[in-house]
């Protein structure tokens, strides 16, 4: 019975796509009252501000008024192409925050990027040594982890998807990996 209803909001979400490419702004609405609330969530755990959250879901809601014509459901469903417009949106928010702020910022002078691995993150935490060499106490693999998580703010499943791991390793991994980082910076 939930996958029935999870398969007709999501059949839902796609025809209110189509219909907002076709310029109907009630479609656009509706989209807005199922999924606003749960943006937000999302938008707030990334975020950790409630008025970044905010507009980070208002600027996701532009972005699907505007690309609603670019949706393609053969290459995946109409709440992953929403939600991506929202992850792409407050990484991008992020960004900019960083950038404004003052130099105390435990990044050092370059920010990672998205396409930095691992590694160079750890190297471009100049100014926080004892976080550096801490998370070089522990083994690459979980390393790793736990910079995807929250240096480039990749969720655990997505995590589990780019390493081909099984999300339940993915999170014991990061989980034990917080206790380690949290023991050794005492």
């Amino acid at each position: 019975m939930a996958v029935n209803a999870a398969q007709s909001h999501g059949a839902g979400i796609e025809q209110a796509l189509a219909a907002c490419a076709g310029g109907d702004k009630n479609a656009l609405r509706r989209i807005y009252d199922q999924e606003c609330p749960r943006m937000i969530g999302v938008a707030q755990r990334m975020l950790k501000r409630r008025a970044l959250a905010e507009e980070a879901v208002q600027d996701s809601f532009i972005l699907i008024w505007r690309h609603a014509g670019r949706f393609d459901p053969q290459r995946g469903s109409g709440l992953t192409w929403i939600y991506a417009i929202l992850r792409n949106r407050s990484l991008s928010i992020l960004r900019d925050e960083r950038r404004m702020e003052i130099d105390e910022s435990p990044i050092g002078q370059e920010a990672a990027s998205e396409e930095d691995d691992p590694e160079t993150v750890v190297a471009k935490l100049s100014d926080a040594k004892a976080l550096r060499g801490c998370l070089e106490t522990l083994p690459a693999p979980r390393r790793g982890m736990v910079l995807l998580a929250f240096v480039q703010g990749l969720s655990h499943g997505e995590i589990a998807g780019k390493l081909g791991m099984p999300l339940g390793t993915v999170k014991s991994w990061i989980r034990r990996s917080l206790i380690a980082l949290k023991e050794c910076l005492g």
